[in-house]
């Protein structure tokens, strides 16, 4: 921890996107609430994903992080999170046997609940209300009420993430993510897609080399990696009041770690290195993230990579780009070469969807799903350029079967957006089309 660092020290630094609170009394009686609940996850399991993001970065694993948008209080329930994790199996499980590289499963999820704006109101009908920050802060109903940034929300928020954790850690520990059951993780509305069988065709594959290892004589039953995963959770270090709340101190290691999730990122909006995120990021012991935008230039990447993480320890920092298709290639080469030559060991991820975004012919934010591989393999032309390791993506998806990006296998068009648009606030992949990305990506991961 540097010396000249406290959970609190953020608050001597201007904080974007915070919402503003009405009543800071109502806060202050959450925040120390929220400060004597047990921790969400533990600071031994942060350090076990730093373990496992040296790895990637080293170029001996590859990153898959992906969830949704942004988590709803609306439609919490034990079969959305075992759909979102399926898909996440699913699309590691392609990326692991089609690439022969392991696939490191970080969710966006048990904690997502909120968003950074544009503008801090919204105009409808010439009536001016707080923007929607997600619904750790307020509601998406465009009235005053639901619009008012409410702090016991965030007690919501802690709590179902707690609910969320305990599923996940059933599901990916109790049997669900059994490789044996490969068959099972595929949704009956992506089994009847192109890519569905796609998949089933790589699930009687993998069937049959496990029977084969079994006519070995290998003892399949009694190897913890084929029956369990490690699946991780992170979101974006949004409310920083919030993260400091569940901060806490490692009694073993004495440094200190945001036991809201296993890994935290800074967005673009708050990479400011002067700013509150940034403070707050450098003293955490928590792997961390940097969205890294088109007008973020090479030096301000070495610069943020300096802060924080000054020690270069590899897997303590995730660079995710979202540069947008139209700029990666020629935009990202640079800022790969500054960083290497500063000797940062860092993660190198892609966010294609982001820089992608779009308002569509029906007036739905949309995005294209060609447009988004075409980032993503601009994105292995420029490190095969450099001759860095391409070491992750993070994609916004969906385990139901939403119309809320254009194209896929399923040629979603303009019209179908109106079908299943469900999302609270950014378009994500459908189950789908997120198999069609896994496969792709599997594709420029064996190419080299």
């Amino acid at each position: 921890m540097p010396p000249d660092w406290s959970p609190s020290s953020w608050r001597d630094l201007p904080a974007e996107q915070q919402p503003q609170w009405p009543d800071e009394a109502a806060l202050d009686r959450v925040l120390k609430q929220l400060g004597t609940l047990p921790p969400l996850v533990f600071a031994g399991e942060a350090r076990s994903l730093t373990d496992e993001l040296e790895r990637v970065a080293r170029g001996e694993a590859f990153l898959l992080q992906a969830g949704d948008c942004a988590e709803s209080f609306d439609s919490f329930s034990a079969d959305s999170i075992r759909d979102k994790l399926k898909i996440i199996l699913q699309m590691a499980v392609v990326l692991t046997y089609s690439s022969g590289v392991p696939a490191l499963k970080v969710g966006r999820i048990a904690g997502q609940f909120a968003k950074p704006r544009s503008a801090p109101l919204e105009t409808v009908e010439g009536a001016e209300l707080p923007a929607f920050r997600g619904h750790m802060v307020n509601d998406i109903a465009f009235t005053a009420a639901a619009r008012t940034p409410d702090p016991e929300r965030l007690l919501s928020a802690y709590h179902q993430s707690s609910s969320t954790l305990n599923l996940l850690r059933a599901f990916t520990k109790g049997g669900f993510a059994d490789l044996s059951r490969v068959h099972q993780w595929n949704q009956d509305f992506v089994a009847g897609s192109r890519q569905g069988q796609r998949y089933e065709q790589l699930a009687g594959e993998i069937d049959r080399a496990l029977r084969f290892m079994k006519a070995c004589g290998f003892a399949t039953e009694s190897e913890p990696k084929l029956h369990e995963v490690d699946f991780y959770t992170s979101h974006e270090a949004l409310i920083l009041g919030y993260e400091e709340a569940l901060t806490r101190q490692d009694s073993l290691t004495g440094s200190w770690y945001d036991c809201s999730a296993h890994l935290l990122w800074v967005g673009d909006r708050t990479r400011q290195l002067d700013g509150a995120h940034v403070e707050f990021m450098r003293g955490i012991g928590n792997p961390v993230g940097v969205k890294i935008g088109p007008s973020c230039q090479p030096s301000d990447v070495v610069d943020l990579c300096e802060a924080l993480n000054p020690d270069r320890r590899p897997g303590r920092v995730t660079l995710v780009t979202r540069l947008g298709a139209a700029v990666i290639r020629e935009g990202l080469p640079p800022i790969l070469q500054a960083v290497e030559r500063a000797g940062h060991p860092v993660v190198w991820c892609c966010d294609p969807m982001h820089g992608n975004t779009f308002t569509s012919d029906t007036g739905r934010k949309t995005r294209d799903f060609k447009v988004i591989l075409d980032e993503l393999a601009g994105f292995f032309a420029a490190h095969r350029q450099v001759g860095t390791w391409p070491g992750g993506v993070h994609v916004e998806l969906t385990g139901d079967d939403v119309t809320e990006c254009l194209g896929g296998s399923e040629e979603l068009g303009h019209g179908d957006l109106d079908d299943r648009y469900e999302t609270m606030c950014d378009p994500r992949l459908n189950g789908s089309q997120s198999l069609d990305l896994a496969f792709q990506v599997a594709e420029l991961l064996r190419a080299g």
